[in-house]
């Protein structure tokens, strides 16, 4: 088991460009590492951090899911309207918004395992039609409609100084950390989203694993609606809108492989913190909103090409350079 702690090189990078970024922080902008400014943004780190978790499951079954936006969009209007603002309702309407978005990630995997159709497509198009569903419902939706005051008042309480969605957040990563390392369905998943062929010699249900991963996936996006929900406390319908290519980015940020098989929810939940932290400290440096988007999408691509470097390569070329032979083990007699 504790071969299963060990950190891969892969998903170190993104370490390192986060303390790259702290450091340039303390550089150039001292005040976003003051304690009131991390407390008032991990919140949104933790936001992305659960979409991202989601997203990184579908990477790892050698998909994509382009619904994110709208899943979110839905879940939150399903809590605004069935709770219709009252404590008494808000049980139900967490239930029904969680087996919504479960069930919109359910059909995405069966139109994408089973029938073998796009997964860009058929997120797009499911997550489309979603957002004409969200639309449509919130016509019935008083503008001025807000989440129960029980949810309104956990969604700013705070445990230790930090909003308790960081606290689910963290909880979410660890419980999903173990379930894909030290179980046996976790593994079983690995190897699925690793080599489908293989894994389906072996009698493994692929197309069951790759359907599990997407309705898990519409699961951790309904619960970051709804706690975007607690905290927004009047959530419109644009609520999902920054939610639709910076999950991708902080899931293959993390190190999490495009072609399947490969992903670490720890280093998912750094990167949705790397993202956070600079889309701050651009805007506390007040440079125009051009330059921010520049200066953003420069850093994605260069961590994303950091998290595709193999590390052993760089060690063995750097060995090659001072004149030495890299270590590959011991050599026979």
């Amino acid at each position: 088991m504790l071969e299963g702690l060990q950190p891969q090189p892969r998903f170190l990078a993104i370490w390192l460009a986060l303390l790259v970024l702290i450091v340039v922080s303390a550089i150039f902008v001292p005040r976003s590492l003051m304690a009131t400014s991390i407390l008032a943004i991990i919140p949104f780190a933790a936001f992305l951090c659960i979409a991202s978790m989601g997203e990184a499951l579908v990477l790892m079954a050698r998909g994509i899911d382009l619904s994110i936006p709208a899943v979110i969009t839905l879940s939150s209007s399903l809590i605004l309207g069935i709770s219709g603002g009252q404590d008494a309702a808000l049980g139900q309407a967490i239930v029904v918004a969680l087996a919504v978005s479960a069930g919109v990630g359910l059909i995405n995997g069966v139109l994408v395992s089973n029938f073998r159709l796009n997964p860009l497509v058929v997120t797009l198009a499911v997550g489309t039609i979603m957002m004409g569903a969200a639309i449509w419902y919130r016509e019935g939706i008083a503008q001025e409609a807000r989440v129960p005051p029980i949810l309104a008042d956990w969604g700013e309480t705070r445990f230790l100084s930090i909003n308790f969605s960081v606290w689910v957040a963290m909880a979410l990563v660890l419980l999903s950390t173990f379930l894909l390392r030290f179980t046996l369905y976790g593994r079983r998943f690995t190897a699925v989203g690793a080599n489908p062929v293989a894994a389906w010699i072996s009698g493994i249900g692929v197309n069951r694993y790759r359907v599990a991963a997407y309705a898990a996936a519409g699961l951790l996006y309904g619960i970051a609606g709804i706690l975007l929900a607690a905290f927004i406390r009047n959530p419109t319908l644009d609520v999902g809108a920054a939610y639709l290519l910076a999950p991708i980015a902080a899931a293959v940020l993390g190190g999490t492989a495009i072609g399947g098989g490969v992903g670490s929810m720890i280093a998912v939940a750094g990167a949705a913190l790397f993202l956070t932290h600079l889309g701050q400290i651009l805007k506390m440096m007040g440079l125009t909103t051009a330059i921010q988007f520049m200066v953003y999408g420069g850093a994605i691509a260069v961590g994303m090409a950091l998290a595709g470097v193999r590390f052993s390569d760089l060690r063995d070329a750097w060995a090659r350079r001072l004149g030495r032979t890299p270590a590959r083990g011991a050599e026979a007699p």
